[in-house]
């Protein structure tokens, strides 16, 4: 086998390394922020809004805010955002317990950045559901969500709901968790019009321009972001070009509410690949290529994608606490991906390279009318959501040999969804928050794929068997919480989700070669069958919250069926299959304590385990999962709001390479960073300093080992080295 990117295809998306903790209990005045003139919320942007029951004490949300009973959430705040050391939106995620993060790209401005809740290593984006005002980021196919694509100016707070009980509410996807990203809009901003300019200059050639306005004129509203990066990278052929950009119309009344969103991205992104030390043909040649952690064996591999969104929707009050929500969208994205892989590189006899060339196109819309009503029945308060969601998917791929060449492969699936969904809560006592819910979820798919053996073939040499299948799937939740005091509050829940593969996954669900020089070769045929993965959740946990401090600790158990996993291996892998049953569990804490008006200290611990519970490597860690991570620091404003300084330092413990599921290769290194920034505003001119990874660490947060069993090629191993000490600065002005 060999160890090169070509065996890492993008369209793979990873899961690993981590930060850790940061629930903002008090918010400091935070100089960035009061720059930035767009700070409202938008109401409409969240199914978790009037979830919380009774709920009101100082240690539960209100009722009006987020929060699914039982679960374990945090919210960052836009104050967080604009204060944090971190640059992207991964890093400053990854500042709450249990988020773990995996980098392909050299980290430049995050682009293809994988976010990982509770564990899933190299499959976390599939098992992670993102949503933007509510709504589903998470494709039909694997490339996963870039959330580089999302001006971070635009963030009005960033929800995680932890564990599986977003899934009655939200669907597919949502075993590890969901994050919630909502956007600002312009209501309410008590003049007429608003704006903010940002530019930055940074390491390895990144320059940035971030540019926001927003206007109000009674009912109507308007707001604009856009932003640009370019950056050289930290590896050779890493550079990046990313633009950005969303708009919103708004139009509010007591009773009404309307708007429609615009968005677009796009990027072009070089691809390193791995650097090895022992880069392998035929475990013969040695290379070390650890002597040159930034260079490239894939001097030509490169993407590039384009996306365009436009969602629109009203609310209405229909009588007294009932309003009916309705909104709907179409995304378009394009992708092409160009793998040429080592110019050195000499195949292995009966091991035929993958294809080099991927032109995809995918094509999503939806429509998601609900209905939240709440209402009192003597001391019992109930708020009620239920809905239906209804996604049409169509994706078109073709597969060349070369960019040059004709397709040999040309992929079609359209995929439809339709769920409904109820989840109730109720204030049973002031004291005391139960909720439970439910959703059944029908699937319909089509797959066929147009093969022609008569032009160059890459990996997939074979026409798939074509598909047509229909199942119903279902999720489950129940959820209790109990305030003793205004101090002390209990929690938990249990719940059931579902994750169905994805167009990509089916599409490599085998894999059928001309062994006949490699009689070794096991030939899987294609026939884009995949089992539906389905998990079983239970967590509980206590808040604590008082004098300043601000404490939430949980513990949880999951078990996993059919969990889907991608077998690496050249010449017998490269496919999707089900595995045996795997078992996670652990605990995560955040700790916030305001020492006074000036100084706050902040930090988190999770403990993560994933391991596989049945089968050939029952008792094994599953890959690319941390044991322990976690993060401490603190945000001062050491002169009222002319000098702020923060700081984050994060840590995590070792892990498996990806591929190791035998466990017989050595661990990725434990590690850690530590991130600070120094900031001020001098009327409306702000600036900003800082500095990523100050001791200037050697790290990275993938790897993949070789596979098989040959002792020789114990340790032999791939990397993606992530940048040492990295400098930023930025200024500007608001009017």
């Amino acid at each position: 086998m060999t160890l090169s990117s070509k065996s890492l295809f993008p369209a793979r998306a990873l899961g690993l390394s981590f930060a850790a903790a940061c629930l903002a209990g008090t918010a400091l005045v935070n100089p960035a922020l009061a720059q930035d003139a767009l700070p409202q919320i938008n109401v409409d942007a969240t199914r978790l809004s009037g979830t919380g029951g009774n709920a009101g004490s100082s240690t539960s949300a209100p009722a009006s805010t987020i929060g699914i009973v039982g679960a374990s959430t945090t919210v960052i705040t836009s104050e967080d955002i604009a204060r944090a050391p971190n640059q992207t939106i991964q890093e400053i995620i990854a500042t709450a317990p249990g988020v773990q993060l995996t980098n392909l790209y050299g980290a430049v401005n995050g682009a293809g950045s994988v976010v990982d809740l509770r564990g899933f290593g190299a499959f976390a984006s599939s098992n992670t559901l993102f949503l933007i005002n509510g709504r589903r980021l998470n494709e039909a196919d694997l490339q996963g969500v870039d959330l580089s694509t999302i001006p971070l100016q635009s963030i009005e707070r960033i929800e995680i709901t932890r564990g599986n009980s977003g899934a009655v509410l939200y669907g597919d996807n949502a075993i590890g968790g969901v994050i919630n990203i909502v956007t600002k809009t312009g209501a309410g901003l008590g003049k007429p019009y608003a704006g903010r300019i940002e530019g930055g200059v940074g390491s390895y050639g990144q320059r940035e321009g971030n540019a926001s306005f927003s206007t109000n004129h009674g009912p109507w509203s308007t707001a604009v972001f856009g932003n640009a990066v370019h950056s050289d990278g930290y590896r050779k052929n890493n550079k990046l070009d990313q633009q950005n950009g969303v708009g919103e119309i708004r139009y509010a009344t007591p009773e009404f509410t309307a708007f429609l969103n615009l968005s677009g991205d796009r990027q072009q992104l070089g691809f390193p690949g791995t650097r090895a030390n022992r880069y392998t043909l035929d475990f013969f040649n040695y290379t070390d290529q650890f002597t040159d952690l930034r260079g490239t064996t894939t001097p030509f591999d490169s993407g590039k994608k384009e996306g365009f969104n436009v969602t629109a929707g009203f609310t209405k009050s229909l009588w007294a606490g009932a309003e009916l929500i309705v909104d709907g969208g179409l995304r378009d994205k394009r992708q092409q991906g160009s793998f040429f892989g080592d110019p050195a590189y000499v195949p292995f006899p009966g091991d035929p390279l993958p294809y080099s060339y991927v032109d995809s196109h995918l094509v999503t819309w939806s429509i998601t009318p609900r209905l939240s009503m709440k209402n009192v029945f003597g001391n019992i308060t109930s708020n009620i959501l239920t809905g239906i969601d209804y996604y049409d998917s169509s994706y078109h791929s073709n597969r060349s040999f070369t960019v040059f060449d004709p397709p040999n492969h040309i992929y079609n699936l359209s995929q439809q969804t339709i769920a409904g969904y109820f989840q109730q809560t109720l204030g049973l006592l002031p004291s005391t928050d139960f909720s439970y819910g439910g959703r059944i979820q029908q699937f319909r798919l089509k797959a066929r794929d147009n093969y022609d053996p008569n032009v160059p073939q890459g990996s997939l040499v074979a026409q798939a068997t074509p598909l047509d299948k229909e199942e119903t799937n279902h999720a489950l939740h129940v959820g209790l919480e109990h305030r003793f005091n205004d101090n002390f509050a209990v929690f938990g829940r249990a719940a059931r989700a579902f994750r169905t593969p994805n167009v990509d996954e089916r599409i490599v669900t085998g894999r059928s070669l001309d062994c006949s020089n490699f009689p070794p070769c096991v030939g899987i045929p294609q026939n884009f069958q995949l089992k539906t993965q389905t998990s079983y959740d239970v967590e509980g946990g206590i808040k604590i919250r008082g004098g300043g401090l601000d404490i939430q600790s949980s513990v949880y158990d999951m078990h996993l069926k059919n969990e889907i996993h991608f077998d690496p291996i050249p010449g017998i892998g490269f496919y999707n299959y089900n595995l045996d049953p795997t078992h996670r569990y652990g605990s995560e804490t955040s700790v916030s304590l305001r020492i006074n008006d000036a100084f706050r200290i902040k930090g988190g611990f999770a403990y993560t385990r994933a391991v596989f519970e049945e089968g050939q490597f029952a008792g094994k860690d599953v890959p690319l999962v941390s044991p322990l991570s976690g993060n401490a620091g603190f945000t001062w404003n050491v002169f009222q709001k002319y000098l702020v300084f923060d700081l984050n330092a994060r840590f995590w413990s070792a892990r498996r390479f990806d591929n190791d599921q035998t466990n017989r290769h050595p661990l990725i290194p434990a590690n850690g960073t530590i991130d600070l920034k120094l900031s001020g505003e001098i009327n409306q001119f702000f600036w900003s300093a800082s500095v990523i990874n100050l001791l200037d660490n050697y790290y990275y947060d993938y790897g993949i080992a070789a596979a098989g069993t040959n002792p020789a090629t114990v340790g032999s191993v791939a990397i993606y080295p992530l940048p040492g000490r990295v400098f930023m600065f930025k200024g500007g002005m608001t009017f």
